[in-house]
């Protein structure tokens, strides 16, 4: 056995953050790493000490040279970058430094899907048909996945139904895995159309003894990637369970694991099924849902089997209780394909109630870049019952202050409030089967309200900064003078909505607040109950809603009774518009051109890519939305571009004839 006193965190955000509040509680001094644009995150600032990496997360050679020049005793490499790296962790050990993790060759023969598969196999577990040539489906049949074997978190996958689409799916998939893992390795594996993916989390000793801790659910996905996870899984009973765990636990026996590690399964929603998918050699992201059920810290399991202790229980010392479901908030639009968003957090505020856990990277006033995995928080809920840890985490959700990035906050509350999830009807299609509403759709009356409440915002900061008279009412006029008046617009899914408010005082203090938008108005009295720089209480037609605000800039950040609201002040003088030419194609987000199929001059059928980009390491395709022309590319193969730039001008078939008949 080897004391751990210092361990160094080999990650960033909120996987260094989780690692730390466990290695602290554990009595250890904890030290980060940190890139050049990390350099004021929470993680940095939070640690005993903190070395900046010359060449970044993947230069294994300064993360080694950081914990020893920083006296740690281990290295923990949380999930992601350096997590699954075999010569990382032999790097770490010749060292002489403790690796928090599987041996090297676990994690080579786990990361290597063909490998792990064979693995499997050998250990009796089921596995899909599959192909290691990817010009040659043979008996696997279609729909199929093309696959990358060295990959993960859905980078380098396509699904593929028709023969057809077979090699431009395998020249697209061996593109993104290059990118992501340095390994174009792809294979091909029958996909199945109604199935559920199912994780079992083991945790093994080195001294032979393994266990699982039950099952994770994980179907709900966008682009391969996993947005709500709970656990334990609606579709699983205890007889299947003992058989998962049975086959989870035997496949880490026989390649010798210890540590924490994930098998990964997909569940047959037909026929019961089960067959195996990959192993993962790390803490998982969704790890949380696990703890809240077992009451079993994982991280504290890692430190203390990598100091060489025994587990010091077993399979039947491990109870279940409730039910824990996850959902990661990230910055990104659903309404645009889920692209990531970037900007400056100006508000996050997580809820004291309802009481659930946020694991988060970001405090206000963190920037959020492409750098990185768009993901902000997860947040856990758990509960005694299924539908209450669903309706504690939507709420809390809800109750979420946030501002000025685009996030996929209500398509997750969506999610969490639907009818399939709550019936337990979750399997891996759900987004496409149920479609949850991916934007918030404002009424008019909504917009008049958060327009109500911004002007009565504004008017009382207004008054608290007046350095003369400032012990007035707020509003108040010696005499009768016209209402004061805001010109606002409140950001919606289908774009902006200007409202004009205009409000008068009264004598006891109160208001008449007029709100005019699109043909509707309203007027009624206004009550201010309480105002402060970062909240106000009013009551106005009819209705009492506490708000928390944050000014930024020219626009204000409102969050009510549910979402979060963006009005922002317009000018006096509205700018002229500088926007694309009729036709022009703008970038849907920040990446690098990586492929431009067209030249001016042309023509091309609806739904033919135009322009290929990459952002956050996953490939976007610019479509033609009809038939028509390319009249003129306006970026090259590897030019770096900003979310709406633009990238070619298009023109429809017809359009210029319908013009020239307008104009006659």
């Amino acid at each position: 056995m080897r004391a751990i006193n210092t361990l160094l965190m080999a990650n960033r955000g909120e996987i260094a953050r989780r690692v730390f509040r466990t290695a602290r509680a554990m009595g250890m001094r904890c030290v980060a790493v940190f890139s050049d644009s990390d350099a004021d995150a929470p993680f940095v600032t939070e640690a005993d000490v903190a070395v900046r990496l010359p060449g970044g997360y993947l230069d294994g050679d300064s993360v080694v040279a950081a914990a020893v020049e920083a006296g740690a005793d281990a290295v923990h490499p949380g999930y992601g970058f350096l997590a699954e790296n075999a010569g990382f962790a032999r790097a770490v050990t010749a060292a002489g430094l403790v690796w928090v993790g599987p041996t090297p060759g676990a994690i080579e023969t786990m990361g290597d899907k063909l490998a792990a598969k064979a693995a499997a196999e050998a250990a009796g577990v089921p596995t899909l048909p599959s192909s290691e040539d990817p010009g040659d489906p043979g008996d696997v049949g279609f729909p199929l996945m093309v696959k990358a074997a060295a990959g993960g978190g859905g980078k380098g996958m396509r699904l593929v139904s028709d023969p057809a689409d077979l090699p431009a799916a395998v020249a697209a998939a061996r593109r993104e895995a290059m990118g992501g893992f340095g390994d174009d390795t792809v294979f091909l594996e029958r996909y199945l159309r109604r199935c559920r993916h199912i994780e079992v989390q083991i945790l093994g000793d080195t001294h032979g003894n393994v266990v699982h801790l039950g099952e994770r659910e994980c179907s709900i996905q966008r682009r391969h990637q996993k947005i709500v996870e709970e656990s334990p899984s609606s579709a699983v009973d205890d007889g299947l369970r003992a058989a998962m765990g049975d086959a989870a636990v035997g496949l880490a026996q026989s390649i010798g694991y210890h540590s924490a590690g994930t098998v990964e399964l997909l569940l047959d929603d037909d026929t019961g099924e089960f067959f195996f998918l990959e192993v993962n050699t790390r803490l998982q992201v969704e790890h949380p849902v696990t703890e809240a059920v077992t009451g079993i810290d994982l991280v504290r399991e890692q430190l203390r089997i990598a100091a060489g202790e025994p587990l010091g229980y077993g399979q039947d010392d491990i109870a279940f209780a409730g039910h824990a479901v996850e959902a990661r908030l990230y910055a990104e639009d659903p309404a645009a394909g889920f692209l990531p968003a970037v900007g400056t957090l100006a508000a996050f505020a997580p809820p004291s109630d309802p009481a659930v856990r946020w694991d988060r990277g970001v405090e206000a006033g963190s920037e959020v870049g492409l750098d990185f995995d768009p993901m902000l928080a997860k947040v856990i809920a758990h509960a005694p019952t299924r539908s209450e840890a669903a309706g504690r985490l939507a709420l809390a959700l809800e109750r979420l202050h946030i501002g000025g990035v685009t996030t996929n906050r209500h398509f997750l509350v969506t999610t969490l409030r639907a009818d399939a999830f709550l019936a337990g009807d979750t399997t891996t299609d759900f987004i496409e089967r149920v479609d949850p509403s991916r934007a918030a759709a404002l009424s008019v009356s909504d917009c008049q309200q958060a327009a109500a409440a911004a002007a009565m915002w504004l008017q009382a900061a207004e008054r608290k900064e007046a350095r003369t008279l400032g012990w007035m009412p707020s509003g108040w006029r010696h005499g009768r003078l016209p209402p004061e008046r805001a010109e606002l617009a409140v950001e919606t899914a289908a774009g902006p909505v200007e409202v004009r408010v205009s409000y008068r005082p009264r004598r006891d203090g109160s208001f008449v607040v007029r709100a005019e938008c699109v043909d509707a108005e309203v007027e009624a009295p206004a009550t201010i109950a309480a105002w402060s720089p970062e909240g106000l209480d009013l009551e106005w037609s009819g209705r009492r809603i506490g708000y928390a605000v944050t000014a930024d800039g020219e626009r204000l950040h409102l969050t009510g009774d549910s979402e979060t609201v963006t009005v922002t002040v317009l000018p006096r003088f509205g700018a002229p518009d500088r926007g694309l030419a009729a036709g022009g194609f703008a970038a849907p987000m920040p990446g690098v051109i990586i492929e431009v199929r067209v030249t001016p001059g042309e023509q091309v059928a609806s739904g033919s890519t135009l322009v290929v980009m990459e952002g956050m390491k996953m490939e976007h395709h610019v479509n033609a939305p009809c038939d028509g022309t390319v009249t003129e590319v306006l970026v090259n193969p590897g030019d770096q571009v900003d979310n709406g730039s633009p990238l070619l001008v298009f023109e429809a078939a017809g359009a210029s004839a319908a013009e020239d008949s307008d104009g006659g």
